[in-house]
């Protein structure tokens, strides 16, 4: 619907892959409905994924032995962490919705992501114990993986090699987003494009942006671990 905020979290190395594509199918549908969508492209931006001293302005809270927890912890709360921070977490602030798009690297997301989540979703800024999971300090929000891989559907089916694709939304959807208190959309998976057709390429393109044109009347997932483990 107009007016809707999007942020698109992108790791891709090069535009013209399916995953480039993909997140250009994206901008271009949500743009469409009136939506405004901001991406993030982290490594055209040459995000840094090191969560280090540098993510910290100033002084530290405990310069004796260094926290990075405690740290940035601090540093959000008196406006003192690294403007690229800064940055990212005011595009989420203002986010209704956050796509991930990226290829999977090792059953998870590539290290310029999780690099992303890691040094981002700051205690205070995301969540604040005991306000986790449904009380995390990002409910209202919407999150949705999508992403690609190198293996086929068979092999991430419940008795798949792989095991049930399933299986490894479980850190990325639930030890993250839900921790955070963000409700979840079923992932948007195009399994092994590389040994495909283009035309069955083509077919993974059509599919998302059809997905897209109803993307706000999907209900999120069950939140459970039953939806992760059934």
């Amino acid at each position: 619907p107009p007016g809707r905020k999007v942020l698109i979290v992108y790791a891709h190395q090069e535009p013209k892959s399916l995953n480039g594509s993909l997140k250009s199918v994206a901008v271009e549908e949500l743009s469409k409905q009136g939506c405004s969508v901001t991406v993030s492209d982290l490594y055209a931006m040459q995000f840094e994924p090191r969560a280090t001293r540098n993510d910290i302005v100033g002084c530290l809270h405990n310069s004796e032995e260094f926290n990075y927890g405690v740290e940035t912890w601090e540093a959000y709360k008196r406006g003192g962490l690294s403007s690229d921070l800064i940055e990212e977490q005011k595009k989420v602030q203002e986010a209704d919705l956050l796509i991930f798009q990226f290829p999977l690297y090792w059953f998870s997301m590539p290290a310029i992501m999780k690099g992303w989540m890691d040094r981002v979703l700051v205690q205070g800024f995301a969540h604040e114990f005991p306000n986790c999971y449904d009380s995390g300090l990002l409910k209202n929000k919407l999150a949705l993986f999508s992403f690609t891989t190198g293996g086929s559907k068979e092999m991430y089916a419940k008795g798949g090699i792989s095991g049930d694709i399933r299986y490894l939304l479980w850190p990325m959807q639930h030890g993250i987003m839900h921790f955070c208190g963000v409700k979840v959309l079923a992932p948007h998976i195009c399994f092994a494009p590389e040994y495909v057709s283009e035309e069955k390429r083509k077919e993974m393109l059509i599919a998302w942006a059809q997905r897209l044109k109803t993307l706000w009347k999907e209900e999120p997932i069950n939140c459970s671990p039953e939806w992760y483990f059934k």
